[in-house]
């Protein structure tokens, strides 16, 4: 199997745990599912979410649904004027015989009309 990786976003209705929580999951779900990966072939995750979202880590919202062994990471994303707000982004990498499909979920699916345009 070859290493890939597959890229998604999600944009969060509120600033609370909650929000983050549930967030982070339905992308990472959708994402899993979509792309038919399995648990144990993620070698690493790593997320970014805007300064505007700060109630949560993802990583944490990540581990309490069983990631408990995989590498996770977490970073702000670049302060950048006119950027959309409250967005999570992910890059999974992992084992898969086939190319992976990006997950761009809410209002984060205009950051990539083109996958959208189908």
């Amino acid at each position: 199997m070859a290493v890939r990786a597959v890229r998604g976003a999600i944009q969060i209705a509120a600033n609370d745990k909650k929000s983050i929580k549930n967030g982070v999951i339905k992308l990472i779900t959708t994402i899993v599912e979509n792309n038919k990966l399995v648990i144990n072939d993620i070698i690493s995750i790593i997320f970014s979410q805007t300064s505007d979202l700060d109630a949560m880590n993802p990583a944490s919202a990540l581990r309490s649904i069983g990631f408990s062994n995989t590498p996770l990471f977490c970073t702000k994303e670049p302060d950048i004027s006119g950027s959309m707000e409250k967005v999570i982004r992910v890059m999974i990498t992992a084992e898969s015989s086939v190319s992976l499909v990006p997950v761009y979920l809410e209002g984060a699916r205009n950051l990539r009309p083109d996958l959208n345009s189908k």
